[in-house]
């Protein structure tokens, strides 16, 4: 086995298609298919199913998949003790919470541990940041859930030995223009919502998920965007969102939205990461300066 053929390896594990992996590698199409293939022989085995939908890993690139990453961690820690550089973690995180919650964990651990290189990856899909911390090309990842269980808010959760530690409880607020009509009724039931227009971003988002719970299916679905945007048309009449706290506090302290009176539970942050990797060197670091 070849490192270049373990890296091409993860990137169709994680892109499902031969040409979205060569796009993200910079490669040809046709060198990651080579590289695939040569890695198969070299083992003598199937690593993925060639379907119409693109790769699905079989039952041995699914156990390649912790080795890939344990193998490329070594040689990177290898090359990286041999520089005298130090060790670096990746820290992937929704870019919802990248500018309110990831600057805390850094602080915290640049209290703990000066000097420590932690790189920060930015993502708007979930299910990328998931697959990522299940190959290990992230060492830990910061979502939203709810419940005991990764996954109970309503999202699938990869086939990995995933650990995760609950931090903040993270709050949602049903949200509205000022002169909205439901803006002055001291108490709302999902039902006064029919006919409503809930401004959403994609089935899978961890909001549209709690606005399911919550509000069940009387408000209208009308897709705006990000959480920037949902905001910005709620401000404009266009409709109402179900957004965190944190993401419209300036709005509602200016005045430009209110907070319609329907309860709603928190949503929790939570820091994900592989269990069978946490002696990566400084990844207990992280998770401590998380707490």
């Amino acid at each position: 086995m070849e490192l270049r053929q373990l890296r091409t390896f993860e990137a169709v594990v994680r892109h499902r298609t031969v040409n979205d992996a060569a796009a993200a590698l910079g490669l040809a199409p046709s060198t990651v298919s080579e590289q695939i293939r040569a890695l198969e022989r070299s083992l003598d085995v199937a690593l993925f199913e060639r379907t119409a939908r693109g790769m699905r890993l079989t039952a041995a690139g699914d156990r390649l998949t912790g080795w890939a990453r344990r193998l490329l961690d070594q040689a990177e820690q290898a090359r990286r003790e041999v520089a005298a550089e130090p060790v670096a973690l990746r820290l992937g995180a929704l870019e919802t919470l990248a500018a309110v919650h990831v600057p805390r964990v850094l602080a915290r651990l640049a209290e703990r541990r000066p000097g420590a290189d932690v790189r920060v990856v930015t993502a708007a899909s979930r299910d990328d940041l998931l697959a990522d911390a299940a190959t290990g090309a992230l060492d830990a990842v910061l979502l939203l859930d709810a419940g005991p269980a990764l996954g109970d808010l309503g999202f699938p959760v990869p086939a990995a030995p995933l650990a995760f530690l609950d931090l903040d409880p993270v709050p949602l607020a049903l949200v509205a223009e000022p002169g909205h009509p439901l803006a002055d009724r001291p108490h709302l039931a999902p039902g006064d919502l029919a006919g409503e227009r809930l401004l959403v971003n994609v089935p899978n988002c961890s909001f549209w998920i709690a606005g399911e719970r919550v509000l069940g299916s009387a408000p209208d679905r009308v897709r705006a965007g990000s959480v920037a945007v949902m905001r910005a048309w709620a401000e404009r009449g266009l409709g109402v969102a179900l957004l965190p706290e944190f993401a419209v506090a300036d709005s509602l302290a200016a005045g430009t939205l209110a907070r319609l009176a329907l309860p709603a539970p928190d949503l929790r942050l939570r820091l994900v990461w592989r269990a069978d990797r946490e002696d990566r060197p400084g990844l207990r670091d992280v998770l401590y300066a998380a707490c």
